[in-house]
């Protein structure tokens, strides 16, 4: 390999360089060899948007503010691709690329880690495991005097998440293997309920609430909306961290430069702390544009449809089966699918307590896994020091400690609560990477592979969108009247 010391690199070393890695031939069946992460990513987005925030959103204030979940997947779909256009040309995650840009590596390493942190540390979405799981065996919904019990439940859902991060060799193939098949499960569920006990007219219904835009209620609760714009895709670092999984899979440049072993993986095999960009040859522009087709495929076809699909199918059971006059318990909001359906059949209220289960199981073994991930890899390019060991070994060091955390803090508040905390500093931390990838894309990227002037504007659009709902929620939390 060669270095690039002439190019532009910021704050960075220069990339070394090489051709970019042949892929497989574009076809249906290596579609489904070659994408992955945009299951990864689908699984930890379909969870508190889904299973708690859609519904409750919904029930509360109509299908016709179903148009936000709309506008925040088609934003969050043009984000996550331009964060993997830049992992697909350098190998790099995109923070990586973030922290070349000034101020400097240590200001944009730390201001990540700490914003990581505020946003997916709390356990919001094991909790609300905790509380499916309490139904279902005690039949019932639970209430505030067994706050003690769902804690301890919440307790062992935390250790197990850990645990099955920390069960094979290659952390990303444990990750999307456990996403595929509960992507099946999930989905298989959803459809055949909503087959079975949604009418047409509900279904025709709950489309047009997603396709046309209506001005929200005068009454709407800013937090619960911002939760929902930012939740109804991935909502922060989540699509970040797309760009890990690309590295990770091996996407393009992303197999030149190593990925993260656990600890188990008895060779450790070296993750590079710089990347491998490739030359603008006639040969590597043509292998980019079939790379660059299964990543549109990862990104739209499987990431971008299953959340619209997922959100889709959740509200419209929940908007057709629970009275819109029903108080909806906050820290157990989807759990009501369950106790309706169990009208019809009883052996409803099991199976739809079951597929809630892995919704909001897959979305916290995602949330955890995109936290520790990107805190890895954002130590291992900004901090030399913490490549004297092997980066599988620096993930389970950070795992064990957020899983330390995570026992505490499951007792702090309710299911939704939490969540409100995690949907809050989505928006801030979207609107700032928005720009920073525009950035990074029109400015390290050479001219053949850069985004195209409307990708540029999708991203100008999202950081609009979610920096107009940060400045609204900061007046709303400051001023408590304006709610």
């Amino acid at each position: 390999m060669n270095s690039t010391p002439d190019v532009d690199h910021g704050s960075l070393p220069a990339w070394e360089q090489s051709d970019l890695p042949e892929p497989l031939p574009f076809s249906l069946g290596n579609m489904f060899r070659t994408i992955g992460p945009g299951a990864i990513l689908l699984v930890a987005a379909i969870g508190g948007g889904e299973w708690i925030v859609g519904p409750l959103t919904t029930i509360k204030y109509g299908r016709g503010i179903l148009w936000i979940a709309t506008l925040g997947i088609m934003l969050q779909t043009v984000f996550n691709l331009e964060a993997a256009r830049y992992t697909m040309y350098t190998g790099e995650p995109i923070i990586t690329g973030i922290m070349r840009l000034r101020p400097g590596s240590k200001v944009w390493a730390w201001f990540y880690i700490l914003i990581g942190v505020a946003q997916l540390a709390i356990p919001a979405l094991a909790k609300g495991c905790a509380a499916v799981l309490f139904a279902a065996f005690a039949g019932r919904l639970s209430g505030a005097q067994d706050d003690f019990t769902v804690n301890v439940i919440g307790v062992g859902v935390i250790l197990g998440a850990a645990a099955l991060l920390l069960s094979g060799k290659h952390i990303e193939k444990v990750l999307e293997r456990i996403s595929w098949v509960m992507i099946a499960f999930i989905f298989s569920f959803l459809i055949v309920v909503n087959v079975l006990f949604v009418p047409v007219g509900q279904w025709v219904e709950t489309a047009q609430g997603f396709l046309v835009v209506q001005s929200p209620p005068d009454n709407v609760d800013l937090i619960l909306l911002a939760t929902f714009a930012a939740t109804a895709g991935s909502g922060g670092l989540g699509n970040l961290a797309i760009s890990n999984w690309f590295r990770d899979k091996g996407f393009a440049m992303g197999s030149q430069v190593g990925s993260i072993g656990n600890v188990l993986a008895g060779d450790h095999s070296g993750l590079k702390s710089v990347g491998v960009t490739f030359p603008m040859t006639a040969g590597n522009l043509q292998r980019w544009k079939t790379w660059w087709r299964y990543a549109m495929l990862d990104q739209t076809a499987l990431w971008g449809a299953g959340c619209f699909l997922g959100m889709y199918l959740n509200v419209n059971l929940a908007a057709s089966i629970i009275p819109s006059a029903d108080v909806v318990n906050e820290a157990t909001a989807g759990a009501y699918q369950a106790k309706y359906m169990a009208t019809f059949w009883s052996g409803f209220w099991l199976l739809t307590l079951v597929n809630g289960f892995w919704i909001l199981f897959s979305t916290h073994l995602g949330n955890t896994d995109v936290l520790i991930r990107t805190v890895s890899d954002i130590c291992w390019s900004a901090f030399p020091s913490v490549r004297r060991r092997p980066i599988g070994i620096l993930y389970a060091l950070l795992l064990g400690g957020l899983t330390v955390w995570a026992v505490i803090a499951v007792h702090l508040g309710n299911v939704l609560q939490l969540f409100k905390v995690l949907g809050i500093v989505a928006n801030p931390i979207m609107a700032i990477a928005a720009v920073q990838i525009l950035r990074v894309n029109t400015r390290f990227l050479p001219r053949e592979v850069r985004p195209p002037l409307w990708r540029q504007a999708g991203l100008v659009l999202c950081a609009l969108a979610y920096g107009g709902m940060t400045v609204a929620l900061v007046y709303t939390l400051v001023n408590p009247a304006a709610k």
